[in-house]
């Protein structure tokens, strides 16, 4: 790369992190600018899959990124009884590729990343509106009244990205039918050894162990989008909803502080058609957001940064490179995103006798067939 040119990048999330340090492994400037007063985001856990930990060795922080999760060998489906519907063992598969796949507390993913960059590069309180890309430069305009001017930007503050639909006016998030309650309590009682998923007529539980004794759990529900009644949803109302789900979950979810609980609806966003605008480049959640059927939201943020400083190391232009990058994304992220919002539908099936099918269908399911979905997802291009 020619004349070592400045990249602006606005977003200090997953994606906009990890772009920052794989730029700067290829000896380019970066400067970060987060919307939020302080670099410490709400969230619970999150799954880390073998491409996103192949991601960070090729960045040389995958030890980090181990001691603070741990490592989940075993994925199982489960019926409302408790019934195995499922049972994905991803080590086969992992050790081909070295690495095997971990749950971490967003928080300290988080805190990894900021830990490999200096403080000066990061600026907070900075929520960008709206951009102009002008002859040898873009400058970026902030609610605060102040701009930025670089060689080029890099857009990754997420779904809701002011600039991405500044860029792509029609790109608005879409609703994907069912609200999701979230928290990480700790509960040394129950030793769990594997991530499940518990599907039932009355939605989804999932169950993560974390470390320190700590578990993750999400609940799904089909519900109208920005539903009151889901709004105001409480532990003990949860656990109500879910009490005839097998153990441990109506008492997981009735013994969670409400302080806890992290509402939303899931969203996600149609697939686009290009990524790359002349000297700006989408990233993350703001180009691609998927569900979290597939655990891949954060991971294809983490590959989208690898990928790039690749596409930059192999190009004297940078707005090839950036053209690049869109051919060896768009297929990729566009394939998970609709894979995993046809798997949330599929799962949250509430009809009893399509409920009773695809658990038939997925107790059937040969084992090469979730090997080939794990092949697709850990066979990455860099």
């Amino acid at each position: 790369m020619k004349n070592n040119p400045s990249f602006t990048i606005i977003g200090g999330g997953i994606a906009g992190l990890t772009a920052a340090i794989a730029l700067s492994r290829i000896g380019l400037s970066t400067h970060v600018f987060e919307a939020s007063p302080r670099l410490r985001p709400l969230g619970a856990g999150l799954a880390l899959a073998a491409n996103a930990m192949q991601a960070f060795k090729r960045l040389g922080i995958a030890d980090n990124v181990i001691q603070k999760g741990r490592q989940i060998d075993t994925f199982s489906i489960l019926d409302e009884g408790g019934k195995t519907v499922s049972r994905t063992d991803s080590r086969a598969v992992s050790e081909r590729y070295g690495i095997d796949n971990f749950a971490i507390h967003r928080a300290e993913l988080h805190e990894v990343l900021l830990n490999q960059l200096p403080t000066s590069q990061v600026s907070i309180c900075k929520k960008a509106i709206r951009i102009e890309e002008l002859p040898g430069g873009v400058t970026v305009f902030f609610d605060d009244g102040t701009t930025h001017r670089s060689d080029y930007l890099l857009v990754a503050d997420g779904i809701h990205s002011p600039i991405r639909q500044q860029l792509v006016p029609g790109s608005v998030p879409r609703y994907a039918g069912y609200s999701c309650w979230r928290a990480v309590v700790y509960r040394p009682d129950l030793a769990l050894t594997e991530a499940t998923e518990t599907w039932g007529r009355r939605g989804r539980v999932g169950i993560v162990p974390l470390t320190e004794n700590r578990v993750y759990w999400f609940a799904c529900v089909n519900a109208p989008a920005q539903s009151p009644l889901m709004r105001r949803m409480t532990s003990a109302r949860l656990a109500e909803l879910f009490g005839e789900y097998h153990a441990p979950i109506p008492g997981l979810l009735s013994q969670t502080p409400d302080e806890n609980l992290l509402w939303n609806d899931i969203i996600d966003l149609k697939p686009l058609s290009s990524f790359a605008f002349g000297r700006t480049l989408l990233l993350g959640d703001a180009a691609h957001a998927t569900t979290p059927n597939m655990g891949q939201g954060a991971c294809q943020a983490i590959e989208d940064a690898v990928v790039l400083a690749d596409t930059l190391a192999k190009n004297d232009s940078v707005e090839e490179a950036f053209r690049e990058f869109e051919k060896r994304r768009l297929t990729r992220t566009r394939t998970i995103t609709n894979n995993s919002r046809r798997i949330g539908q599929v799962a949250q099936w509430s009809n009893p006798l399509l409920a009773t099918m695809r658990n038939y269908l997925f107790r059937h399911m040969p084992a090469s067939a979730n090997e080939r979905q794990l092949e697709m997802l850990y066979s990455v291009d860099f």
